[in-house]
This record gives C-alpha cells, structure tokens and sequence, in this order.
C-alpha cells in the first residue's frame, strides 16, 4: 500500500522523476544492488515516506527507473529516426553517429547488461535489443537491403555498437582520441555496414 507523504514545512517535496534519476545513477554507479532507499532518500536529503508516496517498493522504482532508459536511450531514437524524412544515407549516418555518442557516455545500459538475471532487466533488454535491431534494419530497407540482408547487417551493426560501448567504458584508449580519428572510424563502419556488397 502506497502511504500518504509527509509534509514537512521548508522541505521541497520530491516528485516521483526525483527518485527515478537518482536511481539510474545509482545503477550506473553500481548497479541494481546501489538501488536501495534508504541510501537514495539520504542521497535526496529525504524521507523513505517521500518514497513510498511515490512508489509501492524498490522493485517498482527499477522497474521505473528501467522504462525511462528505455524510452530515452531508444524509444525516443526510433520514434526520431522513423519520422525523418532526410535520405536514407543520411539517416542512417545520423542513427550510427547518435547511437554511439549516446553508448559513450551511457553508464546505465552496461550496468543493467551485467544484471541481466533480474526478471525486470532481462525483459526490458529484450525489448530494447529487439526494437533497436528493428529500427537498424528499417533504416537499412529504406536503403535498398531486402529484409533478410538488412536484418543480418542490423545484427552485425548491434553487435558492434555493444562491443564500442564495452570498449568505451572499459578501454577508451583503444579507441581513436581525435576528432578527425573517431570521424573517419565511423565512416568506415558506416561504409561497411551500408555498402551494398559489403559487411560479409
């Protein structure tokens, strides 16, 4: 059951996203286990009856906090990408150039990967993993791949971007350190991946 707030005179009253941004940074600090409410609230400068005027349980604040990853990291993208009406080149260039600067400085997404057991995580993953496969091979359709080799170069293009993620958080020296490096190391991606006749 979901108890009353207390108001506390000269205390700002914390609003349920309050409680979901701290608790995505505390997944990217360290993991599911950081979630906690009692060390949130102390973070917040709270109350644990501020939390649970906005939310039954911890689980229903992962789940939560889950769901704004999701809708910023891709929802929000496909739903930008889908209603562009640039090229398809261009689209595509854009999608791969945001994707990886969003992989860059994204501490939540490798932290809910490592938690991957959690009923809540693995779902959300698998929505995510599929939607974003789904919005890889849609661009690559529109740039003339049937489906099955847009579907195929949409796998190859995710499995890449997670293996830059990986190597931007734990090795980034291994990755070009210029701007003209990392311009044309994407380049290169992009050509093999949209290049008919390529990527094989």
């Amino acid at each position: 059951m979901v108890m009353t707030e207390q108001r506390s005179s000269g205390r700002h009253r914390l609003s349920r996203d309050d409680w979901i941004t701290a608790a995505l940074a505390a997944i990217g600090d360290g993991g599911l286990t950081a979630v906690a409410v009692e060390p949130l609230a102390a973070r917040l400068g709270a109350t644990k009856g501020s939390f649970y005027w906005h939310f039954e349980n911890r689980d229903a604040l992962i789940d939560a906090a889950i769901r704004r990853w999701e809708k910023e990291t891709t929802t929000d993208v496909a739903d930008e990408i889908i209603a562009a009406r640039d090229a398809p080149a261009s689209q595509f260039r854009r999608l791969v150039n945001g994707v990886v600067e969003r992989a860059e400085q994204d501490r939540v997404g490798p932290a809910l990967l490592a938690g991957a057991a959690h009923p809540a995580v693995a779902a959300a993953l698998q929505r995510v993993t599929s939607a974003r496969l789904d919005l890889i091979a849609t661009v690559l359709r529109r740039l003339g791949f049937a489906p099955a080799e847009a579907r195929r170069r949409a796998l190859l293009a995710y499995s890449a971007y997670l293996g830059h993620a990986q190597l931007a958080r734990s090795t980034p020296e291994v990755l070009p350190a210029t701007r003209a490096g990392r311009r044309a190391y994407l380049e290169d991606a992009i050509g093999a991946l949209a290049r008919p006749g390529s990527a094989r």
